[in-house]
């Protein structure tokens, strides 16, 4: 039972194949805090540059409409107008902020997860309509610690942007008797320093989010040891099937061997346990070369074919072991044994001429 129980744990580092599974499944280690902190951070870096233009062109608004108020006809046609008017000249000023926020969160998306593009997601999954299964997602571990964290995040910049406006409290009092520039550069400066302070917050909460994002996400994909394995059996194939391709092989491979024997011109044995078959062609080949080598049986099997094509036998023990654990078929024989093997091939020439 306990053995049982701990294959079930999952205490195995994911493997590659693993990580991307979830990675086609889109079910990657990402901090939707990130992606706030960097807009946070990108748009009052953008907003300090673009500030006195967006002031000024609120300005200008601002101004235009209260010089035309006093003399303005209020009807229906004219106020939908107006409110056309002044959505169109705020969405100009606005616009370099949301494009800004656009390209932002694509580039805190991507630094994060690289390019990725799956359509899992967007999958239908009919067991998410199971109401008792969406009662328990509700709540989850899961579920609690997001609400956890959604609730101290709005707290906590809620109350940074409390204190800094409370303490701009006093000098918002003045706002009435100042020109309309003034009062338009204080609440630019106000917004500034709010967005500031929160931007750092947000850092901070995107630090810890992200961390704690990976945590999870390394905690769900590692593996049981039970998946390990019949993982590693799905990657390099189940041993009775390989054990089988290698038998194939091995004997398409002695097929191929035997077939060459009959090319050769001699086969030195040892006499009973070694047999090895040497081909040589003066002028075209540099050394002799091994064409099939065998022991026992398949040795055997080498002798009877020779004898079948009347290839000379030559018994030379040494010579047949050296060459049987030394040289591959198909490989030329080494320096050292160019001299024996040439002797053994010189006695095959004279009893051929000896024949003739």
């Amino acid at each position: 039972m306990a053995e049982d129980t701990s294959s079930g744990e999952r205490t195995e580092t994911p493997s590659s194949k693993r990580r991307e599974d979830f990675r086609k499944k889109g079910q990657v280690a990402q901090s939707r805090e990130v992606q706030t902190a960097a807009m946070f951070t990108i748009l009052l870096l953008f907003w300090i540059y673009f500030a006195r233009t967006f002031w000024g062109d609120i300005q200008e608004l601002v101004t235009t409409v209260w010089k035309v108020s006093g003399e303005y006809a209020i009807t229906t046609h004219s106020v939908m107008q107006l409110a056309y008017n002044l959505a169109i000249n705020l969405a100009k000023a606005l616009a370099p902020l949301f494009l800004v926020a656009l390209i932002t969160g694509f580039f805190a998306s991507f630094v994060q997860i690289g390019w990725l593009f799956t359509t899992t997601p967007l999958m239908p999954d009919f067991a998410k309509l199971n109401p008792l299964t969406g009662m328990a997602r509700f709540f989850s571990k899961r579920s609690l610690i997001e609400v956890i964290k959604s609730l101290l995040k709005v707290g906590l910049i809620g109350w940074i942007a409390y204190k800094t406006v409370a303490g701009e409290f006093s000098n918002a009092l003045l706002l009435t008797e100042m020109p309309v520039d003034a009062t338009i550069q204080y609440l630019a400066t106000t917004s500034a320093l709010v967005m500031a302070k929160v931007a750092a917050i947000m850092i901070f909460l995107a630090a810890l989010d992200y961390g704690f994002v990976r945590y999870e996400m390394e905690e769900k994909m590692k593996m049981t040891k039970q998946e390990q394995k019949e993982e590693m059996k799905e990657s390099d194939g189940d041993p009775h099937i390989k054990s089988k391709i290698r038998s194939l092989q091995q004997q398409m491979a002695r097929r191929r061997m035997m077939a060459a024997v009959p090319q050769a011109d001699v086969v030195i044995t040892n006499p009973t346990h070694f047999a090895v078959a040497i081909q040589y062609k003066a002028g075209e080949m540099d050394a002799p070369v091994v064409l099939a080598k065998g022991q026992d049986l398949v040795a055997e099997k080498i002798r009877e074919v020779a004898r079948e094509h009347d290839i000379p036998l030559v018994e030379n023990p040494p010579v047949a072991r050296l060459l049987h654990s030394r040289v591959e078929v198909g490989q030329a024989i080494p320096d050292e044994l160019f001299k024996a093997v040439a002797e053994i091939l010189a006695y095959v020439y004279s009893l051929k001429g000896v024949k003739k």
